[in-house]
């Protein structure tokens, strides 16, 4: 921009110089007719040249550096030219009204869904979101979320009602022939428990003293003493060893009638207990007692903790972005556009919030400008109006001289044709 006002200078000078050498060069040659007509033409584009550069000159500074009235007009006027800008954007290029009208035929949602879906593919998006879900895991406090967890967890399970649950839990009880595999257990644990040889010794002291401790009269009392005469300890331990062993061998097999009653007992035992309320009501407090008991905080704390580093190393997988992120945002961005109701939303959402800061801070428009202006002297103020409008103000200048030079010998020629 230098460059171009030093050659519009220069052309200036050069102009305003030819025309003064011109005017000089033709004093000796004035008698003559052509000298006549270029001395009036050059003395006249002299004039214009020099009322041009007086003219321009004024403008930006005194002339000559004299003070003469009416001159250095912008420095004189700075705070009224200043003045007239502000007031000429506020009031006619930039009013609320142009901006409002301008903002209402911008389609912000179709260019930000284009601007979003090229920037999905970056490098800067891909970067930036690992790094934001990162800083977001890293930023959770386990130790105080643990007891909003602990509280919450807590109040879900005391909702549980133990009786919705129990006749589940005897379904698949049965379901799964639970009872069945039961008495097997138990069938198991009295087979294995009656051929000790302590079980026996142990059976046969006990039915001795049962039997004299019966307490019988006449003939019932002769015959128990004639029996415990006959048969001993040992006998009697072998005698009851004998029957448990049959009767567990009978209970295993599953065709065996008692075994079927028993099944049949226990599983109308376990059908009535699906309606018992005391049992629920007790399965109630108990679980009640062993919530407000149990202490979770520690828990909760390890597995927030083991989940955040889980978390992160998925996220830092060189895919991850690509086959995890990348298709739920591109499908999550491909609904918001088919749902017209949302996107007219966001588009009317976009403008309200543009127009009320445009009516909030419009009147900083001409304060900015004014700010900038202010910092600027009256030096650099001008230094930059030249630059811009240097170029064609120097061009007055060689316009002037042109045209007076034109006009003179024009003027000139009239004034000897009459």
């Amino acid at each position: 921009m230098s460059r171009k006002k030093n050659r519009s200078q220069h052309l200036a000078k050069i102009s305003l110089a030819v025309m003064g050498v011109g005017f000089v060069a033709t004093f000796p040659f004035q008698d003559s007719l052509w000298g006549t007509i270029l001395q009036g033409g050059f003395e006249a584009g002299l004039v214009g040249g020099l009322a041009d550069w007086f003219a321009v000159t004024a403008l930006f500074r005194h002339p000559l550096g004299l003070p003469i009235p009416h001159t250095a007009l912008l420095p004189n006027n700075r705070k009224r030219i200043i003045a007239a800008i502000i007031s000429m954007l506020e009031n006619d290029w930039l009013t609320k009204e142009s901006i409002r009208k301008k903002v209402s035929s911008i389609p912000f949602t179709e260019k930000l869904f284009n601007i979003a879906e090229k920037a999905l593919t970056g490098l800067p998006v891909r970067n930036g979101t690992i790094k934001l879900i990162e800083h977001l895991l890293q930023s959770v406090d386990s130790k105080k979320l643990a007891p909003i967890i602990e509280v919450e967890l807590k109040s879900k399970l005391k909702d549980l009602d133990a009786s919705n649950y129990v006749p589940l839990a005897i379904d698949q009880l049965l379901s799964r022939k639970y009872d069945e595999k039961a008495l097997d257990f138990i069938l198991k644990e009295i087979d294995e428990w009656s051929k000790k040889e302590s079980t026996k010794e142990r059976l046969g002291r006990m039915a001795v003293d049962a039997l004299e401790n019966i307490k019988a009269d006449g003939f019932m009392q002769f015959a128990l003493k004639s029996f415990t005469n006959i048969v001993n300890e040992e006998k009697l331990g072998n005698i009851i060893q004998g029957l448990i062993q049959k009767g567990v061998v009978s209970f295993k097999d599953p065709y065996n009638h008692n075994r079927q009653t028993l099944l049949f007992h226990i599983n109308t035992k376990l059908q009535d207990i699906k309606t018992d309320e005391n049992l629920a009501l007790e399965l109630n407090t108990i679980k009640d007692q062993m919530i407000a008991e149990w202490q979770l905080g520690d828990k909760i704390i390890e597995f927030i903790e083991q989940l955040k580093q889980k978390a992160i190393t998925i996220i830092e997988l060189p895919n991850f972005f690509e086959e995890h992120l990348l298709p739920l945002l591109s499908k999550a961005l491909e609904s918001l556009k088919s749902d017209q109701e949302k996107v007219i939303a966001i588009e009317s959402w976009i403008k309200q919030q543009i127009s009320i800061f445009v009516d909030n801070n419009h009147s900083k428009i001409g304060k900015l400008v004014e700010e900038n202006l202010e910092k600027l002297d009256n030096r650099t103020l001008i230094d930059m109006i030249e630059n811009n409008v240097g170029k064609d103000l120097q061009w007055i200048r060689v316009n002037g001289a042109v045209c007076g030079f034109l006009i003179g010998l024009f003027l000139v020629g009239l004034k000897l044709i009459f």
